[in-house]
């Protein structure tokens, strides 16, 4: 059975990349066509193009310290980490006519993570395989939340197999995955203070925290401090609000959050992953 480590650009995805090799690395890319989000090194916006096979890289809506990460545990693992993308979020947005993912639809993580995984799997692999998930020892509730989709410990998916006489996409139901946790482990449970420790004196550039930075999941706080620190990101999501259907979160707009005035400077190690929106794949 082949192994595929599933990396998110964070430090305890990029730990199982080292220390637990596999036969594929995949790393899901969000792009923007926000120019106002251009990511600053041209040179290597090409770079990156040319890892997605030639599809155009504008910029991420994470921090763009992202790419360097990943730029750099691909020289550190010394081996190939395939990059992938799905459609724009503002594509994204646009196929579900406007309407904006929430606590309520959360459909961008399938959309920009998961359908590109999926996609990738089924062209280079289209077997069942073994995929590495980076959930510590303490997180075994996120692990439980992924087993609870499991059917024999197999997760199925939805692909196109064909096409119909007309046409139309002809879509199956497919074994995929098995998903596994190799953090999790009786015999050597490995913990956040082991992975920073972990990463103290190792030459791979990590940004502050992981995935979107105006993701809907984050604790307002932390928002308005993106806005203080990623303005343009921001900006982007907030312009989202004023073109497109409903809210991020429920009963606040991502200007209002702008427009808080915080009696204390917080700084990010003052949030847990609880607050900082990081999606499980």
């Amino acid at each position: 059975m082949k192994t595929v480590n599933s990396l998110s650009g964070g430090k305890t995805s990029s730990y199982i990349a080292v220390n637990y090799p596999s036969d594929y690395n995949v790393f899901a890319l969000v792009r923007t066509d926000d120019k106002n989000c251009l990511f600053p090194d041209k040179k290597l916006r090409q770079v990156v193009s040319d890892k997605l096979g030639g599809v155009e890289f504008i910029g991420t809506l994470e921090m763009d310290t992202i790419i360097y990460t990943m730029l750099d545990l691909e020289q550190m693992i010394g081996n190939k980490i395939d990059w992938i993308t799905g459609i724009t979020f503002e594509e994204v947005v646009d196929t579900k006519g406007g309407w904006l993912p929430s606590m309520l639809r959360r459909f961008c993580t399938t959309e920009m993570k998961m359908k590109p995984i999926m996609d990738w799997w089924q062209k280079e692999i289209n077997e069942v395989c073994e995929m590495r998930i980076g959930f510590r020892a303490n997180e075994m509730r996120r692990a439980n939340s992924l087993n609870k989709r499991l059917e024999n410990g197999i997760q199925r998916g939805k692909f196109v197999v064909g096409k119909s006489k007309g046409g139309r996409n002809k879509w199956s139901e497919l074994d995929w995955r098995i998903p596994t946790y190799p953090l999790i482990s009786k015999e050597k449970p490995i913990f956040k203070y082991d992975i920073e420790n972990y990463w103290k004196d190792k030459p791979v550039r990590f940004a502050e925290i992981n995935n979107c930075v105006g993701c809907f999941h984050r604790n307002p706080l932390l928002l308005n401090k993106m806005w203080k620190t990623h303005a343009n990101k921001m900006e982007w999501f907030e312009k989202q609000e004023h073109k497109g259907k409903g809210t991020w979160k429920e009963k606040m707009n991502y200007e209002q959050i702008k427009d808080w005035e915080l009696q204390v400077e917080l700084t990010f190690d003052d949030f847990d992953e609880c607050d900082s929106g990081y999606c499980g794949l």
